[in-house]
């Protein structure tokens, strides 16, 4: 049975009205973007047409979705606004705190122990506010949303970047911060600047070697990391159509590493047996009901270069397996170029680890495909080259795949399977040697390669890939083995070639799951309690953000200059940090920490002004804050690129720094600035980044006339007694000025202001 089916009857019920409206105001076809955008209004019906990449627009969610990781801080914040129950459709999903190490039993009753205080917590949070929760084991957030809550012409937003894996099954679903969560569990409108869309035409078919993991691997190369910015990515065609519902959600899901605000499939005949397969024949009755309101009008894939800002054609039947790396997900080389590339570039040939699994690509139909290699192994007479580790993607994928003798598969080639959870993908993975930090290569199937993503190794180069392509290097060894062209030497000494992979797009017995790992709420919360203790390492109760003086911010200092890429990890990493998500005061001691210095090309190593001494980035901010001197950030383009974490906003916030000064930003992190109260402010030409100097003091001379398309003036005076006048541009609207008047969004919620 599905979940909150009265809900979706009700989106439905009101979706052909309100497009057919919105059509009519628009003057135009629609694309499923702006169908599924229209219908889900704050106020209801259309009334006008809205400019992309202008108007910011006030949107209704149908739900909202929490990982372990970010919940905390987001309940923690919740438990401010002053609710008795969450306004709309909630989860907390504990994937993040599970370490991977050992095997999936062992690794999650260790998780079970070291982080039961947190695990207590958000089951109890859960419990009081109606928020559905489940439990450590259960999955990795977006495979167990997909399974049970997505749903075509939906939109949702969740704590985590990679929420757009739902657009596999049509939706648009977007990853926020923490404080964007509130505001919808609150009962309030969320807003966004009403997206740009780009088309990807997809055409012909998949076949082989080739999988929709390539599609999105192809499409990061064309767009970069932040070619999707500010955008939505619709995709269509005959090739669309021809995909499974879960390969769409891996492409949707990397959608999230060119910097997309999301991305979406039109509903189709593949939507319709992925619910029916996951027990959700009523939502499909329903949406077959309305099928035309589920995708775009036919003019607009006819003729998308007038519907859509840009168009990207790929077909499939010419696509290549690609691997994407090392360092960045956006470093796309096709297969048969590897070799060559690996080569030139000195990147170890030798594969170390194959991973697969995760968040992008934990289905039944990708580890069906990779077990049809494993099967291989034996029946040609070859051996694993590699260690070869497979995450599943939720306890219901686990035990289907158990039941259908895959783990068993697995087991024969001498894998690992860990346990349902994100593990290695988010730098949870306790590697053996890692300390060492020796150059070496890796391939998985995740989503993100940064710099000591996976194993805390900055050394290591992880190349992402299929599942299916990351099985055969792992058998083969080989970072330059092509499975298309090349053969393997067997134990024998004979030459054999893979054949290409097979599997089932969903399980012919269908899913299986003893215990799926859901708790359902208290239908009355009032007399639930959540403690949290004052002495706890792991949880602090939140202490709101000083509003500002409604003065010009005078005598900061440079906190640091930072060089180049500058993600989410580098300013507030995962691993081993994760334990302190739900705790701002310790977790700050990781803030930038990855950043590089300008100055002196160090990590975590920045100029004191007050003592001219060099120390860690967060013990220099913690001497400003007590001293009383506020600080800034500077920094370069797609800043705060990555994840979804609110940290990376919070902890500067709450450790003294003002205001945040870049060439760009990555969308989601700009938004958590400004939820918090910080400056999230551009350059208004990039070139002044060259100007700031190491010992600089920073004067705001108008922030007094702090108003909407207004730039700041920001004075820079050097040791020297020079100075430079720097202009800089910003994105806010009256609201989100009247979130930093305030100090934060949420004092206002807190206030009942908002």
């Amino acid at each position: 049975m599905a979940f909150d089916i009265e809900m979706i009857k009700k989106v439905y019920e009101n979706m052909p009205g309100r497009v057919d409206k919105a059509r009519e105001i628009v003057g135009r076809p629609l694309t499923l973007t702006e169908k599924i955008l229209y219908n889900h209004l704050w106020d209801g019906n259309p009334e006008k047409a809205f400019g992309r990449g202008i108007d910011y627009v006030d949107f209704a969610p149908d739900r909202v979705a929490c990982q372990d990781a970010t919940a905390q801080m987001a309940l923690l914040q919740f438990m401010h606004a002053g609710k008795s129950k969450v306004a709309v459709p909630t989860t907390v999903h504990c994937d993040h705190l599970i370490q991977a190490k050992v095997d999936a039993a062992t690794d999650l009753a260790r998780a079970k122990t070291q982080s039961n205080e947190v695990f207590d917590f958000l089951s109890s949070v859960s419990n009081k506010y109606g928020i559905g929760f489940w439990k450590p084991g259960a999955g990795i957030i977006h495979q167990v949303v997909l399974e049970n809550y997505a749903f075509p012409g939906g939109m949702m937003i969740g704590t985590d970047s990679h929420t757009v894996n739902a657009g596999g099954l049509g939706m648009v679903a977007i990853g926020v911060g923490g404080a964007d969560a509130v505001d919808v569990m609150s009962g309030m409108a969320w807003e966004l600047k009403f997206p740009k869309l780009i088309g990807v035409k997809l055409t012909g078919k998949l076949s082989g070697w080739t999988a929709p993991k390539d599609v999105i691997l192809k499409v990061a190369g064309i767009l970069t990391v932040k070619g999707g910015t500010g955008a939505i990515v619709e995709y269509f065609g005959e090739g669309a159509t021809s995909m499974s519902c879960t390969g769409k959600g891996t492409i949707c899901n990397m959608g999230a590493e060119i910097g997309a605000t999301t991305s979406t499939f039109g509903y189709d005949a593949s939507m319709g047996r992925y619910l029916r397969s996951t027990n959700r024949a009523e939502v499909a009755d329903a949406a077959d009901k309305i099928a035309p309101y589920l995708t775009g009008d036919p003019e607009v894939y006819a003729n998308p270069e007038k519907y859509f800002d840009q168009v990207i054609e790929i077909n499939l039947s010419e696509l290549e397996p690609h691997l994407n790396g090392p360092f960045t997900p956006d470093l796309a080389t096709p297969i048969s170029k590897m070799k060559e590339e690996a080569i030139k570039n000195n990147w170890p040939l030798q594969i170390q680890v194959g991973l697969i699994g995760s968040c992008t690509n934990s289905s039944y139909e990708d580890i069906s495909r990779a077990a049809s290699l494993a099967r291989q192994v034996a029946s040609k007479n070859l051996k694993t080259k590699a260690e070869f580790t497979i995450t599943p993607g939720s306890e219901v994928v686990r035990s289907t795949i158990e039941r259908d003798g895959f783990i068993d598969t697995f087991n024969k080639i001498g894998a690992t399977v860990f346990a349902n959870a994100c593990g290695p993908c988010i730098g949870m993975w306790d590697r053996e040697g890692a300390e060492k930090e020796e150059r070496n290569t890796i391939v998985h199937s995740f989503n993100r390669n940064f710099s000591k993503r996976a194993d805390g190794n900055p050394n290591t180069l992880a190349f992402v890939g299929s599942p299916e392509l990351v099985t055969a290097l792992a058998i083969a060894g080989d970072l330059g083995f092509n499975p298309l062209t090349d053969k393997l030497i067997n134990e024998d000494g004979e030459e054999v070639m893979l054949d290409a992979p097979t599997g089932d797009e969903l399980p012919s017995k269908g899913f299986y799951a003893e215990d799926p790992g859901f708790q359902a709420p208290a239908e009355d919360g009032s007399g639930v309690q959540v403690v949290v203790s004052p002495t706890s390492e792991r949880l602090q109760l939140l202490a709101p953000f000083d509003a500002w003086d409604g003065k010009n911010i005078t005598g900061a200092k440079l906190l640091i200059k930072a060089f180049g890429k500058c993600t989410t990890d580098h300013i507030s990493m995962a691993g081993p940090w994760l334990r302190f998500r739900g705790h701002l005061d310790n977790i700050s001691n990781n803030m930038l920490i990855g950043a590089v210095n300008a100055f002196n090309q160090k990590t975590n190593s920045v100029k004191n002004q007050l003592t001219g001494e060099y120390d860690a980035v967060p013990a220099v901010a913690r001497a400003y804050k007590a001293a009383g001197v506020p600080s800034i950030v500077v920094g370069d383009h797609n800043y705060g690129e990555g994840s979804s974490r609110e940290h990376a906003a919070m902890e500067p916030r709450f450790l003294g720094v003002k205001a945040v000064l870049v060439k760009s930003f990555a969308r989601i992190h700009e938004t958590n600035l400004k939820k918090q109260g910080l400056l999230g402010l551009t350059f208004a030409n990039e070139a002044d980044y060259d100007k700031i100097q190491e010992n600089d003091t920073i004067n705001f001379t108008d922030l007094t006339e702090f108003a909407p398309g207004k730039p700041l003036t920001l004075e820079f005076i050097h040791a020297d007694g020079t100075k430079d006048i720097i202009l800089a541009n910003h994105t806010y609207n009256a609201g989100q000025i009247g979130w930093f008047v305030a100090g934060s969004a949420l004092n206002l919620i807190a206030a009942g202001k908002a």
